[in-house]
């Protein structure tokens, strides 16, 4: 049986299966997850926990001794499988595929592994347990479903988000849930349950310096050059890291350069925008960059390679000087101009 990530304590309220496999690349909400299933089995009374953590080489034979092998205590115990791919090979698809015809007694199964491909999803093995058990996908949390998702997080540890709130801190997190966990739990030990103000999320964000990186971003590209370059050198007096800066001018560099060779072959921006959920209030941003050529913004790439080369001691160029060249000419100034001036 196949379950959405939402509909797992549904499910787990009337019911535990026999075998979970949480499948995923998105940490928080895998971690929380496999957490409902072991919290509802111990409520059960599997008070008795086997890990097998397999690594390269791993002899599959340790799942079926591990199902075989009697609690000490004649307790119900849960069996976790964390596997590191999801390509199992064909000892793992056997092993598997056997614990589903005749699953351990007195067991709950619990297999975490990364996101499934098609071909795996219609693997023997996959469509055994899928039978005998429960799978939970479990996806990003992306673009237009982020705020709802972070809204809901508020207001569930008891913090009523002021208008701006929402849209403040989905913006801040770029879909890291992770983060956006952390920063609610610390809102609330800092301010305690109740509304949550724009004021009071500025001032708890935990990484500012990572924020001052994408305000960096969209000032350059707003063509604000004097103020981009200030926070350039604000930064580099502060201590963040070159290739932190790098990461954030290259992102958007090469998210420009392809939806700009996008907007040439015929797409509208708005178009090309909506293809990458590009959020409503950056669209005027990137619309101005998309009045550039493709050929631009790969340009600008060669730079972001040259500063990574840099940044790695691999050229003897100053990385920052780089960083200054790239801004300068993400905020629209000719390099040429610029020397010659």
């Amino acid at each position: 049986m196949r379950l959405r990530n939402d509909q797992l304590t549904g499910h787990l309220q009337r019911n535990l299966a026999p075998i979970y496999l949480i499948s995923g690349d998105e940490p928080l909400q895998m971690r929380e997850a496999a957490d409902e299933v072991r919290a509802t089995a111990r409520q059960k009374g599997f008070s008795e926990r086997d890990v097998l953590d397999p690594a390269v080489g791993f002899d599959w034979s340790e799942l079926k001794v591990a199902a075989e092998s009697l609690s000490l205590f004649g307790d119900k115990r849960l069996l976790e499988l964390r596997l590191t791919s999801a390509k199992i090979g064909t000892e793992g698809a056997k092993a598997l595929t056997a614990y589903t015809e005749r699953p351990a007694e007195d067991t709950v199964l619990l297999i975490t592994l990364p996101k499934l491909e098609r071909a795996q999803s219609n693997s023997k093995w996959f469509q055994h347990l899928d039978k005998a058990g429960v799978v939970v996908q479990v996806w990003p949390v992306e673009g237009a479903r982020l705020p709802p998702w972070v809204e809901q997080r508020l207001r569930r540890s008891g913090l009523v988000p002021e208008a701006g709130v929402v849209e403040m801190l989905s913006d801040r997190v770029e879909g890291n849930l992770l983060a956006a966990s952390q920063e609610i739990e610390k809102l609330l030990l800092l301010h305690g349950p109740g509304v949550v103000t724009v004021e009071q999320l500025a001032e708890s964000v935990a990484d500012s310096a990572r924020f001052d990186v994408f305000g960096l971003v969209d000032t350059l590209l707003r063509n604000e050059t004097a103020k981009g370059n200030r926070m350039l050198q604000g930064l580099k007096a502060e201590g963040v890291a070159a290739p932190v800066v790098l990461w954030a001018l290259s992102r958007e560099v090469r998210l420009l350069a392809g939806m700009a060779y996008e907007v040439e072959k015929g797409s509208s921006p708005d178009q090309v925008m909506g293809k990458h959920r590009v959020w409503e209030k950056r669209k005027p941003i990137l619309r101005r960059g998309l009045q550039r050529s493709s050929a631009h913004w790969r340009g600008l790439l060669n730079i972001c390679g040259q500063t990574d080369r840099a940044i790695k001691g691999l050229s003897p160029e100053d990385p920052w000087l780089l960083l200054e060249n790239l801004a300068l000419a993400m905020s629209g100034v000719s390099l040429f101009s610029a020397a010659c001036s």
